[in-house]
């Protein structure tokens, strides 16, 4: 089936964008509200490397509608997004990065967000969510109580979805991963995506670094594992039985 977009769906979309472009401020001030939320957590620094955030730019929210419009179209199913649900359809006009190091860190970075919204009176209306191709990956989240699912993409990155309140229109997507995951996904997003490439040995090589970026950060939570078992020496208690003590900390 064809699927290049009518004149009326490319009109439609051109009027939701519109409306986007109308209510962009309130967009703008929430995400200056999640980057304070985010800056001024002292519990978080020590876990975190680095944040980025960003507002969809409308144009980029026009390709994305595109892109919708017709995938609905090939699967013969209605474009149903209308100036009511744009922003409960489109959930990540709001876009949040925290960039940690080793994996392990992800437990703490976990319950310390958690706790954030809820002290914040935030309403999390998704996750955390691992979305990850790694079994090795998953068999980790599940363990920290993390769900996990395969979106079909080869990184690794734990995404939550909130909003400041039931009646507030800008939702937050924030996504949390290790520095080395976004490698790949910054290579990926500039060659790959939201429109594929049709170079096949791009295609390869990104399945490579995929592999690659995967195995550094195996690399970098072994070299903290054994930094930290390094920086423990041996004591003994008053019972003469010995135990451990942290040399650093």
């Amino acid at each position: 089936m064809d699927n290049v977009l009518s004149k009326r769906e490319t009109v439609r979309i051109d009027k939701l964008v519109s409306h986007y472009e109308e209510n962009i401020e309130q967009f703008v001030r929430f995400m200056g509200y999640v980057q304070a939320l985010f800056d001024n957590t002292e519990a978080l620094a020590p876990y975190v490397h680095s944040k980025k955030w960003r507002v969809k730019d409308p144009d980029h929210l026009r390709d994305k509608l595109k892109r919708i419009a017709s995938k609905r179209r090939s699967q013969n199913e209605q474009f149903d997004i209308t100036k009511d649900n744009l922003f409960e359809k489109v959930t990540d006009l709001v876009g949040f990065r925290i960039l940690h190091l080793h994996t392990t860190q992800i437990d703490r970075i976990n319950r310390i967000i958690l706790k954030l919204l809820e002290q914040e009176n935030y309403v999390l209306i998704e996750g955390p969510i691992a979305r990850t191709w790694d079994t090795e990956s998953t068999a980790y989240f599940k363990s920290i109580s993390i769900e996990t699912t395969d979106t079909g993409r080869m990184y690794t990155s734990v995404h939550y979805l909130f909003k400041a309140n039931k009646r507030a229109l800008p939702t937050c997507e924030l996504q949390v991963r290790t520095l080395a995951e976004e490698v790949w996904g910054e290579v990926d997003h500039m060659i790959n995506y939201p429109h594929p490439t049709h170079i096949s040995t791009c295609r390869e090589q990104l399945r490579v670094l995929a592999r690659v970026t995967s195995s550094c950060s195996r690399l970098v939570d072994s070299i903290f594992s054994s930094y930290q078992e390094a920086t423990v020496e041996p004591t003994f208690r008053q019972d003469g039985k010995r135990s451990s003590k942290d040399k650093v900390r």
